[in-house]
């Protein structure tokens, strides 16, 4: 079995990687890893709270290994923390492989495979290559449940923040935004699918505008 360690967004794009691994009989998802802003306590790409990531992976059965990051946080200062982080995953946890939810972003997998070369491991990209519309309708289809933690006001409308990740959303996107949001469009967060073992219900809280991105805080839905 190869053992893997799968970085984790909280979005639908590492939540569908990590479904697809769970059905190779091959390989074996050992933890997700995320990174956070050590000053907000927030996932540092989506700006979801840390109590929720953490109630993600309880309901994928999976640790979760948790990277703070100071802010600003210099490319130099990332990747001497995360090396050293996957360098222990890999001696503790006997760790084979690196896996990402990348789609079709060529610079972002050569900047992975050129960085953790050193390591020793091999990069997994379980959806690569797929058409991004059919693998929101797999998605869709399969029941996954996500929720727009943020847009960028570039690409859509404030009002994009906060909603479903559903067919309504994706037939109201404009025709030069991605279905999955590959180039920044928009990021997600997962509260139920085939993937959890029990859905995190969520609520909407405040919408934050910060630089050109609109933020919707998701609060646990008691």
């Amino acid at each position: 079995m190869l053992r893997v360690l799968l970085f984790w967004s909280g979005g639908k794009d590492a939540a569908w990687t990590l479904y697809r691994l769970e059905q190779d009989d091959t390989v074996e998802v050992v933890a997700l890893v995320t990174t956070f802003d050590a000053k907000t306590d927030r996932s540092a790409m989506h700006s979801v709270r840390r109590s929720l990531l953490k109630l993600q992976a309880f309901a994928a059965g999976l640790p979760l290994i948790e990277i703070g990051l100071p802010w600003p946080c210099s490319n130099t200062i990332y990747e001497r923390v995360i090396n050293s982080v996957i360098m222990k995953s890999r001696d503790d946890l006997d760790i084979h492989a690196l896996a990402f939810g990348d789609i079709f972003l060529e610079d972002i997998r050569s900047y992975r495979e050129q960085k953790f070369a050193e390591l020793g491991l091999d990069l997994l990209f379980p959806i690569w290559g797929m058409p991004t519309k059919d693998l929101a309708l797999e998605m869709m289809g399969s029941n996954l449940r996500a929720r727009v933690a943020c847009v960028d006001s570039n690409a859509l409308p404030a009002e994009f923040a906060g909603r479903e990740f559903d067919l309504e959303f994706l037939e109201a996107l404009p025709k030069v935004v991605d279905p999955c949001g590959e180039n920044g469009e928009f990021h997600s967060f997962v509260w139920s699918g085939p993937m959890l073992k029990r859905p995190i219900p969520i609520k909407n809280g405040a919408t934050e505008k910060r630089d050109s991105f609109i933020f919707t805080d998701f609060l646990p839905d008691d």
